[in-house]
């Protein structure tokens, strides 16, 4: 299979030697996205907007590859500080309509950048 990297001015660039995605077939694999919005470089300061601003990150890049979150199949959700979970999981439901995909939560010791939040995705294309 052929792959082919996504690459959009939506979403932040890569901050080191990765790609913002891949598509592979009928899916696309995105990088972990931190919350950075890539019209003016800021990060946001609470969960909420950390959360909402990553996913916002990674649907730009499925989109990118004709995929979106509704096409999601699974999703992984690091966060700082575990204890931030019922604030992510509350603006993250607010991104699916219908059924969720798959996710992951896990507390990591650090995120790049500070971050509070990364999340990262796999889904299919629609074609």
């Amino acid at each position: 299979m052929k792959r082919k990297i996504i690459a959009t001015e939506k979403a932040p660039v890569a901050v080191g030697a990765y790609s913002q995605g891949m598509k592979i077939g009928k899916f696309v694999f995105t990088s972990g996205q931190l919350p950075i919005n890539p019209k003016t470089g800021e990060m946001p300061a609470t969960i909420e907007e950390q959360t909402a601003q990553s996913l916002k990150n990674v649907s730009a890049i499925l989109e990118d590859a004709g995929s979106s979150l509704d096409q999601a199949i699974k999703l992984t959700v690091f966060l700082q500080d575990i204890n931030d979970f019922a604030a992510m999981n509350e603006v993250y439901a607010s991104f699916f309509t219908g059924e969720a995909p798959c996710r992951s939560a896990v507390e990591v010791a650090a995120i790049p950048k500070g971050a509070k939040v990364e999340i990262e995705a796999i889904a299919l294309i629609s074609e």
